[in-house]
């Protein structure tokens, strides 16, 4: 579902990516580890168009989308959330969720004046969306304003934004951070579901190692703007190289 090549990125002097190479194949929950600094925000900003990238490849699902702008690799499919969450706040849980299905018929100018043109694409949005509140535990709040909402009930609405935007593959910055330890196993048990349920593939960048190591298939770490070790959680989390990178500290 997405290769990444070589990619290199510089911020002046500093280089945020140094040559990094990973594969994330179709269907697979990926997480990716490593200190402070070591580059993970700075992957996921250039694979998403964020940031572009000074060198290397980024292809999605066959296609090359290296330095193609932020929203046309999200209607390709790639998307991604943010450490905290950005939603309309004055807006409620479902019109988020109809806001991030795109323009329907109904918006169209000549459309709009006869009803019968647009209502069936309505209907099927509002549908999409109600579904997809459910799955996430978020029908019981699809009426209540975002900025009242919690932070994990913030997190699952990103996750649910991604689903109207016809995600194939999501992106996940620290999509746990800050979530009482419950909650978070929750929020993890829903992306294997979305996974099944979905198809959908995950990338997640995420430091809440004691919950997110029980749900992914593999583990790619990194440092010092590399990909230093990759593989399956046990093995990656009691490597030697991967404990040095944590400043020799015992990793759980």
């Amino acid at each position: 579902m997405l290769e990444v090549q070589g990619l290199t990125k510089k911020f002046g002097g500093v280089k945020a990516l140094d040559g990094v190479s990973l594969r994330v194949e179709r269907g697979e929950v990926v997480l990716v580890i490593g200190p402070n600094g070591s580059g993970k925000t700075t992957l996921v900003n250039v694979c998403a168009g964020t940031y572009a990238p000074d060198g290397g490849r980024v292809v999605l699902d066959g296609a090359e989308v290296t330095g193609l702008p932020a929203f046309k690799i999200a209607e390709l499919g790639l998307i991604r959330s943010f450490q905290i969450p950005i939603p309309f706040m004055k807006l409620t849980a479902l019109e988020n969720m109809l806001v991030a299905s795109g323009n329907g018929r109904g918006e169209s100018f000549l459309h709009s004046i006869v009803r019968r043109s647009w209502e069936d694409d309505d209907r099927g949005r509002l549908e999409r969306a109600l579904s997809a509140l459910r799955m996430l535990s978020l029908d019981l709040v699809q009426d209540m304003q975002a900025e009242k909402l919690s932070g994990g009930q913030l997190k699952l609405l990103e996750i649910g934004r991604a689903l109207m935007m016809r995600a194939r593959l999501v992106m996940l910055d620290e999509p746990v951070a800050g979530v009482h330890p419950t909650l978070s196993h929750a929020i993890f048990e829903k992306l294997i579901r979305l996974r099944d349920e979905a198809e959908l593939t995950f990338l997640i960048v995420e430091h809440r190692l004691d919950v997110a190591l029980r749900y992914v298939d593999r583990v790619f770490v990194m440092a010092g703007g590399k990909v230093i070790a990759s593989g399956a959680p046990d093995d990656v989390i009691n490597d030697p190289v991967v404990i040095e990178a944590y400043m020799g500290g015992a990793l759980s």
